[in-house]
């Protein structure tokens, strides 16, 4: 029987999980106009072992999602489909915190309502997005939003945080990474403007911290965490001057706020990790609360890290996909199911719900 600090409880004076493994938050893009299956149901209750699970990206808006077939909280068909979900993970006795999303300037007005994209700046991003006819189109230029409209945009994060919350949802993460809208403000790549969230590192951030500011407010400072991928190139974004200083900034001020968790993602390329050991030190020494790793670990890469004391959590994507019962293989160290990577997007049930768990075959043989 394993005695991997991976499947240790954590417990402090704000929270406890059952284990640190975390399944990632994944778009697996299965839901129906917005709406998520019955199949979802089964997908995370098979997956309710997790110390914690961080939902798809869920679209706060009806633009707000990058790809098709992503999933919203912004209605009551939605918010009740949700529910089922929860009730679910819950009956398993597992935790599930929402992860919310505004895509800005990734994705199609063919994908988002036919509504236009939208972004801190009217630059588009130079790649191509599958699209309901099944071909792939260029992204579209988005709309500069205008400065008396960005309020609506963070009470958009703060109604869904709401509608998550009425839901039953343990908690909320929210997807500031990845080139997403949060991210495109940070990154003077993507944001231009002139005005008071553009330029500076302080306005650059500005929306960002105003989105946290209200989801605390409404959700209180446990029950919230962020995602963040510093010196992550993706969606045309590329390393800028003030990087390390503009994340020092962000880790400060969320500090400040004394939220529950940050959630780093990590990319490897050419056997390179995208976020330095030498940020995580920075980090711990900058943000006293819960860090949750995730991108490219291996059960052997994760005990690692956990023991050396750089994160607190670490989160898996791809194997979470292959084996529903992660946590009890990696108890019994028992052997890791290959994923089946035509099937991470689309396919039904296929790839999605049909993963054996090996322990609960075990049972049953016997």
């Amino acid at each position: 029987m394993s005695q991997k600090k991976l499947v240790r409880p954590f417990i402090n004076e704000n929270v406890s999980f059952a284990n640190r493994v975390v399944m990632a938050p994944m778009n697996r893009r299965r839901a129906i106009k917005g709406i998520p299956p019955l199949s979802m149901v089964t997908y995370y209750q098979q997956r309710a072992s997790a110390g914690l699970l961080i939902t798809d990206n869920i679209a706060i808006s009806s633009n707000g999602g990058a790809y098709m077939d992503t999933p919203g909280i912004y209605n009551e068909e939605q918010k009740n489909a949700w529910k089922k979900v929860v009730d679910a993970v819950h009956a398993k006795g597992g935790k599930i915190f929402a992860q919310l999303v505004q895509a800005g300037r990734i994705g199609h007005p063919a994908i988002q309502n036919n509504e236009p994209l939208v972004a801190p700046s009217a630059i588009p991003v130079n790649e191509t997005i599958r699209i309901p006819d099944r071909t792939h189109q260029l992204m579209t230029v988005p709309v500069s939003i205008n400065i008396d409209e960005i309020p609506l945009w963070v009470n958009a994060f703060k109604q869904a945080t709401i509608n998550a919350l009425e839901v039953g949802f343990d908690g909320i993460e929210i997807h500031a990474a990845h080139g997403f809208l949060i991210d495109q403000f940070i990154n003077p790549l993507s944001n231009i403007r002139t005005d008071k969230y553009g330029g500076s590192i302080h306005n650059r951030t500005r929306f960002l911290l105003e989105v946290m500011q209200e989801v605390v407010a409404v959700a209180g400072k446990n029950k919230v965490g962020i995602r963040l991928s510093p010196f992550r190139e993706i969606y045309d974004l590329k390393p800028y001057r003030e990087e390390l200083a503009t994340h020092q900034y962000i880790l400060e001020e969320l500090q400040k706020l004394d939220i529950l968790y940050l959630h780093f993602s990590n990319a490897i390329t050419n056997g390179k990790d995208s976020i330095p050991v030498s940020f995580l030190h920075s980090a711990r020494q900058l943000f006293k609360n819960i860090i949750i790793i995730a991108g490219g670990f291996t059960v052997e890469t994760a005990e690692e890290i956990l023991q050396n004391r750089f994160v607190d959590f670490v989160a898996f994507g791809k194997l979470y996909i292959s084996n529903p019962d992660l946590v009890e293989r990696i108890k019994n160290d028992s052997p890791l199911a290959d994923w089946d990577e035509e099937t991470f997007y689309h396919g039904g049930d296929k790839g999605y719900i049909d993963y054996p768990n090996l322990i609960f075959n075990k049972e049953c043989i016997k």
